[in-house]
């Protein structure tokens, strides 16, 4: 074949996606390893929720429900907003996808930091679009530097809140005043995947920044089901907004893009509010003692809003993490995000923790670290 590629489609580095973890057990002669490197939820999904997927299995000779119906209605009531506010996206990075879809056209430009989501930028790349890519300043987002970016080509702003990885938020008051400070012309995406371990507190207000505010830029919230409510396999987002910006998302958005499983999930795991937030609270819990327990072995976590957090050892991470590999514990290095001395943590079941901990304090001592 001799077939033409445009030069920004060509120049894009895949998504590098990781390996199953029964193929790491055989590659390296492992039983039993422990991944503690996506930042999934440990405990699983509600009961409710794995009921509603077997009750779904008898429709699926049957399209799913296009519009997301009861969803979108259970998500409405529970976030206080209207129901065509509200867009559904196979993970919440299909929402992100759809706001790339209908706003960037080649040349325009959108801003991200680094590090953060790759796909902000990915998407913007199949696009043509250019990315403005703004480095964290102490571990956060720099939304002074955010804002001087901002051009007349700028359509689109991506800020995680809490960032992946480094587990930092931003005040309300912070957005707040930023948000004040940018043009009505373009879209600010506050991406809130970890939003659920926050403190209330620290939340951004959402029913009240989607809302038309004359002289103001658009918001966007993006939410998932794939930490808190432990549903990362069946890929469930959504985002808030107003709905001039949904209206025009729904244009891109393809038919039937959530599946009947995701769909009847969310909607009974919405509704469980014991279950989630019995989760939330262990994991709370289990992230504040494991950070005291790898402080006492002589290394420093960061502070975290999430289900995960940093860890640096003062030392090549890089070769830890593949020592812990070969002891069946799979943990994220960080020296891709340029952070060489550290390493990323999910927040795992007692057990798993445990054994981190103990695979951790081993090789700190092989590696001559600790």
């Amino acid at each position: 074949m001799n077939i033409a590629i445009p030069a920004h489609i060509e120049a894009i580095v895949p998504y590098p996606p990781g390996k199953p973890l029964e193929e790491i057990e055989r590659q390296y002669g492992l039983k039993n390893a422990i991944k503690l490197a996506s930042n999934e939820n440990p405990f699983g999904p509600s009961p409710k929720a794995l009921q509603a997927i077997q009750n779904a299995m008898t429709g699926l000779h049957r399209y799913p429900d296009g519009s997301g119906y009861y969803l979108v209605r259970a998500l409405a009531e529970h976030h206080q907003v209207e129901p065509n506010q509200i867009v559904l996206g196979n993970g919440s990075n299909e929402v992100i996808e759809f706001l790339v879809k209908a706003y960037v056209n080649e040349d325009d430009e959108v801003i991200t930091s680094h590090p953060s989501f790759l796909m902000y930028s990915k998407f913007v790349q199949i696009k043509g679009g250019v990315n403005r890519v703004v480095p964290l300043r102490d571990m956060a987002h720099d939304l002074d530097a955010i804002a001087a970016q901002v051009t007349e080509r700028t359509r689109l702003v991506f800020i995680d809140n809490p960032n992946n990885p480094t587990g930092s938020a931003l005040s309300p008051e912070l957005f707040a005043s930023f948000l004040d400070g940018l043009p009505d012309t373009i879209i600010v995406i506050i991406d809130e995947a970890y939003a659920d371990f926050m403190e209330a507190a620290l939340r951004v207000p959402c029913k009240e920044l989607i809302s038309d505010q004359p002289g103001r830029c658009g918001v966007v919230c993006l939410r998932t089901f794939s930490k808190a409510y432990g549903l990362a396999g069946l890929r469930a987002g959504y985002g808030l907004m107003h709905e001039s910006i949904a209206a025009i998302l729904n244009k891109v958005r393809q038919p039937f893009n959530v599946n009947s499983f995701a769909l009847a999930a969310a909607h009974a795991a919405i509704h469980d509010r014991h279950y989630y937030n019995t989760v939330v609270s262990r994991i709370t819990e289990a992230k504040e003692q494991l950070m005291r327990r790898v402080e006492e072995l002589g290394c420093n976590p960061y502070p975290s809003h999430t289900n995960f957090f940093l860890i640096n050892i003062h030392d090549d991470a890089a070769t830890l993490c593949e020592a812990m590999l070969h002891s069946g514990v799979i943990v994220r290095p960080m020296s891709s995000y340029g952070f060489t001395n550290c390493f990323r943590i999910s927040v795992g079941t007692d057990t798993e923790n445990e054994r981190f901990l103990e695979v951790l304090s081993h090789c700190l001592k092989v590696c001559g670290y600790g």
